[in-house]
């Protein structure tokens, strides 16, 4: 009888995983920044990468010197933070990527216009 429990375990198991979506599977996850972090000048980091919906940037910095908003085109060209962003400040923050254009920036006073922000297109 145990037997045929762990059976069916394994068996729901095998068909949640196949019942996740195609786009789950394939996204990825990238350090903003690379090994540097997110800091000043980090601003060209997505150039030369390719981003998809769904895959997942970690945001990893000291967070008593920065921090995240996630804003609209205005407030990364302007560096402001619209009212009602979303500002993530755990020093390691995980954020997925929407279909589109996404941008971020550091909102703590200068940062931004000394490059802690990034713009990135989705897939």
């Amino acid at each position: 009888m145990a037997m045929g429990r762990g059976n069916a375990v394994v068996a729901i198991v095998l068909v949640l995983g196949l019942m996740l979506p195609c786009d789950m599977v394939d996204a990825a996850s990238f350090t903003v920044g690379d090994s540097n972090g997110w800091t000043f000048n980090v601003v060209g980091w997505p150039n030369g990468k390719s981003f998809k919906a769904g895959d997942t940037l970690v945001f990893n910095y000291n967070p008593s010197l920065h921090n995240v908003a996630v804003v609209d085109k205005g407030g990364y060209d302007g560096c402001t933070t619209p009212s009602g962003a979303k500002v993530f400040q755990t020093g390691k923050d995980q954020i997925q990527l929407k279909k589109g254009d996404n941008y971020f920036i550091c909102n703590v006073t200068g940062h931004c216009q000394a490059g802690v922000k990034i713009a990135v297109t989705a897939a």
